[in-house]
Parts: C-alpha cells; structure tokens; sequence
C-alpha cells in the first residue's frame, strides 16, 4: 500500500516545462511568421456562391437553385445548399458550366465568376460575388476532448483550435501533437508539433487546413495512472477470488 501511493505521488509530479506553452518566445524572431493566411479551395468543400445585382432579376439566374446545387448538413448540423467542388477541383455553375475552382482563395473565385457573370449583363450593372467555404472544420481528439470546430472565418490557427476545444487536460502532451493532413490529392502526411517552444509561431503548421487532425496524446503522468488502476482492478478481482477460494475450502473440511 505503501508502495502504491509513492508510485501515484511521483506519478503525479510534473515538470513545468511540460505545462507551459511558448517557452523562449522572448529571444525568438518571429519575421518568419510575417504574412497573412488564406485557405486555398480543396476538392470536397463545399461553396456557399451569391451573385447579387442592383436589378435581382440580372442576377438570379446565377444565384442558388436546387438543381445545380448539392445538399448536405454543415458542422453545426444546419441544412444547407452550394456548390460541392468535386475531385478534379470543379463546380458546375449556372449559366457558366464548368468552373475550375481548385487552389484559388475564396477572393480569386469571386474574382473569376465576376468575370464570367458580366458578359450576361447591362453594362450599367455592377454585380457583387461573394463566395465562402461552409464546409470548413478542424477535429481535435485526444487529451483535450474530442469534437469538430467550424471554421467560419477560413483561417484558424493551432492555437485558437485547441482553445476552441477547452484546451489541453493537465495530462495533455504538449511537446508532440499529432497533426494529420489530407492535402488536394488524397495523400496523407503526418506532421509532430511542439507548442511547449515558442518556435511553433513560425512553423509552416501553424495554420491549419480545412480537415485538419489534431490528436494529443496523453502524458507518462497518465498513462502511468492508468497502468497502476489497471493493476488495482486485477489486484482486487484476484483478492476476491482468494477469498472465495479460502471460504470454499474452509466449508469443504467442515
């Protein structure tokens, strides 16, 4: 017994290096961090398109009909229509056709259906297009709980993604966050992340993509509890199963 709550003591232990984020942040050049993210449009999301005129008439041929557009629940499980951009990065869109939309930020896409739109109209109209990615989530799993954070401004960074999901648990590793990455083509790549340093404001990694991972493991500290409560289990059940064996044994000789 004795034994046992030294084992949880030390187990509970823990280095203040591996709580505190942004270690070092005070000598780090952050000029590498200089620029300002946009997302990129992936096969698979989904666009929320609106073409809007002075006269509604002119521009209602372009706007949302259930036709041409594809039906899904977003993250927030609201019922809504747009324009799925399917995997070799198109949208069919009306009167256009087809639009290559794959790669473009949400601003070159209103940028080019505007261009598409304008030969349909009055030379005195000046149309507005807007376009926005509904579809855009990150999943956060792991010592931080598990849940799907919409991204409704198409830019988040790792940190506001953890904060989003409470942030990390006293147990959470913060030296060796898993991100997984699905990029245009389908492939995979798996990148480990260090929030603990204040480097991470400069890593290539800090913002993150639509259908981002994060998974964050859980700590010695837990795994340790985890191991030493699973040898308790066993410890009682096999307590338990001697003491039925002593009280059949004892009834046998009576």
């Amino acid at each position: 017994m004795v034994a046992f709550t030294i084992i949880m003591l030390l187990g509970s232990c823990g280095s203040t290096k591996d709580i505190v984020y942004f270690q070092g942040v005070d000598d780090l050049d952050l000029t590498p961090s200089k620029g300002l993210y946009d997302a990129r449009i992936f096969p698979k999301d989904m666009l929320m398109i609106n073409v809007s005129t002075t006269d509604p008439e002119a521009s209602k041929p372009f706007n949302i009909n259930h036709q041409n557009t594809q039906y899904m629940n977003n993250t927030n499980g609201v019922n809504m229509y747009g324009y799925l951009v399917d995997n070799e990065g198109n949208i069919n869109f009306p009167m256009i056709g087809i639009l290559h939309v794959e790669g473009l930020t949400t601003r070159e896409c209103e940028a080019l259906i505007l261009d598409r739109v304008k030969p349909y109209m009055a030379k005195t109209e000046v149309p507005i297009v807007t376009v926005r990615m509904s579809s855009y989530h990150i999943t956060l799993i792991g010592e931080t709980g598990s849940r799907i954070v919409p991204v409704t401004t198409e830019k988040m960074n790792i940190i506001e993604a953890l904060a989003n999901g409470g942030d990390l648990t006293m147990t959470g590793r913060r030296d060796n966050i898993l991100l997984i990455r699905e990029d245009k083509t389908g492939q995979k790549s798996i990148h480990r992340l260090d929030i603990s340093k204040g480097d991470i404001l400069n890593s290539p990694y800090y913002y993150l993509q639509q259908n981002d991972i994060l998974y964050i493991e859980p700590n010695k500290t837990k795994i340790n509890r985890q191991a030493i409560s699973n040898a308790s289990i066993w410890v009682s059940a096999l307590g338990m199963v001697s003491s039925i064996a002593a009280l059949v044994v004892s009834i046998v000789k009576k």
